[in-house]
């Protein structure tokens, strides 16, 4: 199957069907983050209270992303995403009617946010170790980098569209359109055939409860230097780096002094910049030199952040954004293939649960961090603050990595 072929899993039925699935879903996505973050700022006016409802989006994630992915070891993965999609049509229906009422408040968001993220706790690791299931091994790197690129493609179409549409047909409209964008990719997995490799349940016969299978998951983790390491900057970018996306909403308003057409550019510019990431990944197949390549991407990540913050053009800005996005998606894409590569089929839902732990699990602590530090020091201070510590991440992460990379064949 290809390693000759360009883009070699989209000949797979089943991922071919999950991925054009998953455009439609994830454009429907794109558009309800970026109006929940223009409604919560027209509703408070605050950074703070942006930081607080980024938070409950992703902490559900912090406290139940460890249980899904034993579920997703335990349980035919296609039943898990099917029923996760289900889910989210309800949070992103009910934001829509309490707007359209004109009855919504802060709390009425932070609830639905809270749902979303509960379901997406299971999702997204089931989600991740699926991929591992549509294709083979060999087709890893390509699935995940497609994947990759199609959520950031979504990132482009959704935050563009959301502009046009808050501007013409009011906010309420992007989160119908979420709630129907669902549908597609459930219809997808309902006809995808794999089910999972080994049936229900890849348990081995050693692991008898729930703490003794995360206990295995992370002394794998502890064993694999470079996976350790890797995750461990994840964890940096995700309390310091990935929260700078909280901002943009102050930052279009009051630094740049454009309204939802200037945010919706903002998101699609790091959006651009990710979907080039991944789409150049899926078009390479493998990362060669991931001893280089991933060191080289969190840092471009970490400098354009930085960079940001001295920003007062829209054009600027945008540009600096696609950078970053360039920069995190490269990381991320590269780390996850690694990851993926490295982990045993059996221990795969735990291991991406961990990954998605320390990916969107941190993320309520670094966007309730940086909306605080916001708030008592300024939106602008705080973007240096934190992309301070994402470079000097970077900067050790590098050190380590390639070290440990020195001592085997990569």
């Amino acid at each position: 199957m290809g390693q000759e072929q360009r883009f070699s899993a989209l000949y797979v039925r089943d991922f071919r069907l999950f991925w054009f699935g998953q455009i439609i879903s994830l454009s429907g996505t794109w558009m309800h983050s970026v109006a929940q973050s223009w409604l919560v700022y027209s509703l408070t006016k605050s950074p703070l209270y942006l930081g607080i409802i980024a938070s409950l989006s992703s902490m559900p994630i912090l406290l139940f992303t460890l249980f899904g992915g034993m579920v997703a070891d335990r349980h035919p993965k296609r039943n898990i995403l099917i029923t996760t999609h289900v889910l989210s049509i309800m949070p992103a229906l009910a934001v829509a009617l309490l707007s359209d009422m004109n009855i919504i408040t802060v709390w009425h968001v932070g609830i639905a946010a809270f749902f979303l993220g509960t379901v997406n706790a299971f999702d997204v690791p089931a989600r991740q170790a699926f991929l591992g299931e549509v294709v083979e091994k060999a087709d890893i790197t390509n699935a995940i980098a497609l994947n990759s690129a199609a959520f950031n493609g979504a990132r482009i179409i959704g935050p563009v569209i959301a502009g046009y549409i808050i501007a013409s047909l009011g906010i309420p409209a992007c989160f119908y359109i979420n709630a129907i964008s669902f549908i597609p990719v459930i219809f997808a997995l309902s006809k995808i055939k794999a089910i999972g490799k080994s049936g229900a349940s890849h348990e081995p016969p050693s692991v008898r409860n729930f703490m003794a299978g995360i206990v295995a998951g992370w002394r794998f983790v502890a064993k694999e230097r470079r996976i350790l390491y890797i995750m461990s900057l994840i964890s940096v970018f995700s309390l310091f780096g990935i929260p700078y996306i909280t901002l943009l909403p102050v930052l279009a308003v009051e630094v740049l002094n454009t309204g939802a057409k200037g945010l919706s550019l903002l998101v699609a510019s790091a959006g651009a910049g990710s979907f080039i990431a991944a789409i150049t990944i899926a078009f390479k197949g493998e990362i060669k030199r991931k001893d280089i390549y991933i060191p080289l991407s969190g840092l471009i990540f970490s400098l354009s952040v930085f960079a940001v913050a001295f920003s007062k053009s829209i054009y600027i800005s945008m540009s600096l954004l696609f950078f970053a996005g360039l920069g995190i998606v490269s990381f991320l894409a590269a780390s996850n293939s690694f990851i993926q590569h490295a982990v045993p089929d059996h221990l795969r839902g735990r291991i991406m649960s961990l990954y998605t732990l320390v990916f969107l699990g941190f993320s309520p602590i670094g966007n309730s961090s940086i909306g605080i530090t916001a708030h008592l020091l300024g939106t602008i201070s705080s973007l240096k603050i934190f992309a301070i510590v994402c470079i000097i991440g970077s900067i050790i992460f590098s050190k380590l990595f390639r070290r440990e990379a020195s001592k085997q064949v990569i």
